[in-house]
């Protein structure tokens, strides 16, 4: 699997963490910054992961910021994203059964280390559960982009 990775200056740790973390477990990943700590702007980070996403390029994505806010709106902004704003395990679960999403984001600040690499390996193991219900409100949810 090819995960997009992305972060700003506040979440450079956890995204360092997160991507060795991935690559341990077989997955490939392509990361698109920043790997600094200057400060910068998410988007210009996040929105560049979002489209290897939405393009096909890579099979889901995970971004960070110190809230993990900016980076999931940057992301819900490009056409066919879904990215879901994570900082529990059952969430992690329920947004991949029932929202199919195709990218999380963690907020540095608000998970620590061991908890988001949970999340991280449990969004990125679960199936879409493929329920008519679930698929027809994700249906309804995409033609808002229209």
């Amino acid at each position: 699997m090819k995960i997009a990775i992305a972060c700003d200056h506040g979440a450079l740790a956890l995204k360092n963490a997160m991507k060795k973390h991935l690559e341990e477990t077989g997955c490939e990943v392509m990361d698109f910054g920043t790997h600094t700590l200057d400060s910068c702007d998410y988007p210009d980070f996040a929105a560049p992961a979002a489209k290897a996403v939405a393009s096909g390029e890579c099979d889901k994505g995970i971004v960070m910021c110190t809230t993990g806010i900016g980076v999931s709106i940057t992301c819900n902004k490009v056409k066919g994203i879904r990215c879901a704003l994570l900082s529990d395990v059952m969430s992690a679960r329920m947004t991949r059964e029932h929202n199919d999403t195709n990218m999380m984001a963690l907020g540095a600040g608000v998970v620590g280390e061991m908890l988001a690499l949970e999340i991280a390996d449990t969004w990125l193991s679960t199936e879409f559960s493929g329920g008519e219900r679930h698929q027809r409100r994700i249906d309804k949810m995409m033609l808002l982009e229209k």
